[in-house]
């Protein structure tokens, strides 16, 4: 007999809807990807079971505070230039040859005064620069000073950079690398300008290359420039007064220049009052 329409049981739908979650839940789908049972965000896993970012399912690699710091450069190290002759100016140091290693500075007190000091500087590494090798040395120059322009007669120094390349005197040579000519033509007498005598003057002498032959030795005459324009300009011992336009030092500094200076190393003079050579 059936059963009237009015007598079905209500419960039905709600019945069914159980089993149909008790069938999903039996499936393994539990609470959705990406949502924890309360409802809130979960990360998901790689397959070493380390979490991967947030948000982001089955991300792979560990999070970024897992991962090794990159390591920082080395920062260079400041460029420093290399050192210069204190008291030289761009134009003079211009006038220095590159392979020039040893720089003997002679520096007047003033373009009239025949007073001057000297200092041996070395340059044993380009990229590191000069530096003072000996202490400085009283010294004379020629009686009325310094010129850019030297003629004979004008009782002045030569200014600028020369080449040293030979030695002599009177005397035997300390031990010295440069060509040393032993004569006793480099004997003087007489007096000097203040009446010291000038005996001994040319016991050591090192000729400077001003109008001259380079390695020729410092008695040779030769005037390339001209006799006009004067020449003998030596670095010689001292008389304890003002030259006629050489360089003097005591005779124990002439014995010390000469053990020190190597023609290997192709020193120079850099002379002239201290306004002209800072230019």
């Amino acid at each position: 007999m059936p059963v009237p329409r009015s007598r079905v049981p209500l419960r039905l739908p709600f019945v069914l809807c159980a089993a149909l979650l008790l069938l999903l839940a039996g499936c393994g789908v539990g609470p959705l990807a990406g949502m924890d049972g309360s409802g809130g965000t979960t990360k998901a896993a790689d397959a070493t079971g380390v979490p991967g970012p947030p948000g982001v399912a089955g991300a792979p690699g560990a999070p970024a505070q897992h991962r090794a710091a990159a390591v920082p450069a080395t920062p260079s190290p400041p460029f420093v230039p290399p050192r210069e002759i204190p008291g030289l100016g761009p134009q003079t140091r211009a006038q220095i040859p590159a392979g020039a290693r040893q720089a003997f500075v002679v520096t007047g007190e003033s373009s009239d005064s025949n007073r001057s000091t000297a200092v041996l500087y070395t340059r044993d590494d380009p990229a590191v620069g000069w530096r003072a090798t000996l202490a400085p040395w009283p010294a004379h120059n020629a009686l009325n000073g310094w010129t850019a322009e030297h003629w004979e007669g004008d009782l002045r120094s030569p200014v600028g950079v020369f080449t040293l390349t030979a030695a002599g005197g009177r005397l035997d040579p300390p031990a010295t690398a440069f060509p040393y000519d032993l004569s006793p033509d480099f004997k003087v007498e007489g007096e000097g300008f203040h009446g010291e005598p000038l005996e001994g003057s040319f016991d050591y002498v090192i000729a400077i290359d001003y109008n001259r032959v380079p390695g020729a030795s410092p008695l040779d005459q030769t005037r390339p420039l001209g006799d006009e324009r004067g020449g003998g300009i030596w670095i010689h011992v001292d008389h304890g007064g003002p030259t006629q336009g050489c360089v003097s030092v005591t005779e124990d500094r002439m014995k010390e220049l000469l053990g020190v200076l190597d023609p290997a190393q192709e020193p120079v003079i850099v002379m002239g009052d201290a306004a002209s050579l800072s230019r």
